[in-house]
């Protein structure tokens, strides 16, 4: 990496000349997240957000000038410019994706980072976990992420040019990027922050309504849930349609946590599975019926608007 010759972080990366930001390779895309991601929880927000705002916008100066550069007001201003322009999900902070639309990041690693086709929901992404997952391990590991990585380039582009060597590049920046707990490998979470997709079912407004008479859950609103997760419409929720279910439920479950609390693992979701077939399975086939979902939502809307009741 290149180093400054002072304060802005981002100076290094304009050309001398125009001023303008050169290309962004992958490495140097690893850099500016890890530096501006200071707390490393997988967002710049903040403090953070308001560091990498204002030297985003004073880089283009070729010195320093003094704090009064950037005034409070142009910097809420050019806050609210870019986050309008790429804070994509609207929750005020810039994830890993969305860093990547703002900065000129080289082409093909841009790709790996477009969110123009997400997928459908956490089932496809169980399948697509279980088709990399070769050696099922439980997770995706450097070989497997590369052979994911140069599947999900050719998806985004036809003209598919990339070296081996790239690849191999791109591999360990993505590792870098979203490995959080550093064991060289991706388990669930991580992949699902590199991957994800269009909508958790779960989050819908209705799961999170107070279990009172006027926003009651109905039966109604079970079974479009239910008809969400049973893709292959047999009437049960089962195989990575289970699972897409139990990951979704977890993140729900996990939502306000701090970002440490929300790291899960493959044995994590399988453990989830074995308590919610003991205790939901009325008819012990290892799936889940419309009856047993609904019973399975019911009891967690019920829990969940005892605990926003105990909170008041």
């Amino acid at each position: 990496m290149a180093g400054t010759t002072d304060g802005n972080f981002l100076r290094q990366f304009r050309d001398l000349t125009t001023r303008e930001f050169k290309q962004i390779t992958a490495n140097q895309f690893m850099d500016v997240w890890h530096h501006y991601d200071s707390n490393s929880d997988g967002y710049i927000e903040g403090k953070e957000l308001d560091s990498f705002l204002k030297e985003l916008v004073t880089s283009i100066n070729k010195e320093d000038l003094g704090p009064e550069v950037v005034s409070e007001s142009a910097l809420k201003e050019a806050k609210e410019l870019i986050l309008n322009a790429f804070d994509e999900n609207r929750d005020g902070k810039i994830d890993i994706a969305e860093l990547a639309q703002i900065l000129p990041t080289e082409e093909n690693f841009l790709l790996l980072f477009r969110r123009d086709h997400p997928l459908d929901s956490s089932v496809e992404f169980m399948k697509v976990w279980r088709e990399f997952d070769s050696d099922h391990s439980g997770f995706i590991e450097a070989d497997e992420l590369k052979n994911f990585l140069r599947h999900l380039l050719k998806q985004k582009k036809r003209e598919y040019t990339i070296t081996e060597e790239q690849l191999t590049i791109y591999t360990g920046t993505v590792l870098q990027l979203f490995d959080r707990n550093k064991d060289g490998k991706l388990q669930l979470s991580e992949m699902a922050k590199l991957l994800p997709v269009r909508e958790n079912f779960l989050c819908r407004p209705v799961f999170k309504m107070k279990n009172d008479s006027a926003n009651k859950m109905t039966h109604d609103d079970i079974k479009r849930v239910f008809n969400l997760y049973d893709r292959d419409e047999n009437g049960s929720i089962e195989n990575e349609e289970l699972n897409g279910f139990l990951k979704d439920l977890m993140e729900l479950v996990e939502e306000g946590m701090p970002a440490e609390a929300k790291d899960y693992d493959e044995e994590d979701l399988n453990e989830c599975k074995k308590i919610l077939l003991d205790k939901c399975d009325l008819n012990h086939d290892g799936k889940i019926n419309l009856d047993e979902l609904s019973m399975i939502l019911m009891s967690y809307n019920r829990s969940s608007s005892d605990t926003e009741c105990a909170k008041e």
